[in-house]
């Protein structure tokens, strides 16, 4: 095996990691279909490194297309023990304004596509524990870095995720706000999901474009408003990540790393050989 790398999945205006060296390509099919794009591998700062267009280049997939299970898989496949998400998103409150960075800590799910968001089932029954979806000691390390570039960083809050692929109603918009919620967006919930089932810490980088459409004063956001933000927001997230993979620990040893330790249910004697076989890196410390 070789040694655990970091990987990282890039949004709306990211599709590459200015900086990486050795750079290789990675076409890799998964027991649960294609991932989004080829994975680009390499050395960035002495680490290694995989990049996963969540959209594929060129932003070709909508988000209730995404195959999540395959993308995350793919990264594991590739030991992927640490995952930086960057994701465009819409601010719910007025203190979050376009061009912020939140690091969400909660995460709570208004899509219809749950069966799609885990590796089990198939005679094999596992419940993680999500009471919290993020690794608090890499939001820390974001949390550090953007203060020291100054940029408007909150850790903490959260993350809506609605299905899309149209932006919000007022009324759905106002009730997301009524509800305290933080941001919204409609791809990063199975990303947090499949990771901790494949035992890899994660922490999002969630990067405000617009306040949605609750913000009467403002234009309702549309494709084109956007793009500005996308792209300051897609330099800035260049920086962080440059500097937040030097910080990272190189040995996998967070909580989040065990995560399947207490949510395995079905008794070994009864897992089907070829639901063990699917999972495969999943699983693979249980069975090897």
């Amino acid at each position: 095996m070789t040694a655990p790398a970091i990987g990282i999945i890039g949004g709306s205006g990211l599709y590459q990691v200015e900086g990486i060296t050795d750079v290789t390509e990675h076409a890799i099919e998964t027991p649960f279909g294609s991932p989004s794009d080829v994975i680009m591998g390499g050395q960035l700062g002495g680490r290694q490194v995989y990049f996963l267009p969540r959209h594929g280049r060129g932003h070709r997939i909508l988000p209730h297309e995404l195959n999540h299970r395959a993308n995350i898989y793919a990264l594991r496949s590739l030991n992927v023990r640490w995952l930086l998400c960057v994701t465009a998103v819409g601010s719910l409150q007025e203190k979050y304004e376009p061009r912020h960075i939140v690091l969400p800590s909660q995460f709570f799910d208004r899509t219809s596509q749950g069966p799609a968001h885990t590796f089990f089932g198939n005679g094999i029954a596992a419940h993680v524990s999500f009471a919290d979806p993020t690794c608090a000691p890499l939001r820390q390390l974001i949390a550090n870095v953007a203060r020291e570039f100054n940029l408007p960083v909150h850790n903490g809050g959260t993350y809506v995720n609605m299905d899309g692929p149209a932006f919000s109603t007022r009324a759905e918009s106002e009730t997301h706000r009524k509800l305290g919620f933080d941001v919204i967006g409609m791809t990063n919930l199975g990303e947090i999901r499949l990771a901790r089932e494949a035992e890899i810490a994660v922490a999002t980088m969630a990067m405000i474009t617009d306040y949605d459409c609750w913000k009467v004063d403002e234009e309702p956001v549309t494709a084109d408003a956007v793009v500005a933000h996308l792209h300051a927001n897609a330099d800035a997230a260049k920086r962080i990540l440059a500097r937040v993979v030097l910080q990272i620990p190189t040995e996998p040893n967070f909580p989040e790393h065990r995560a399947l330790d207490s949510a395995l249910i079905t008794d070994r004697k009864y897992w089907p050989a070829e639901t063990v076989k699917k999972l495969g890196v999943i699983m693979e410390r249980f069975v090897s």
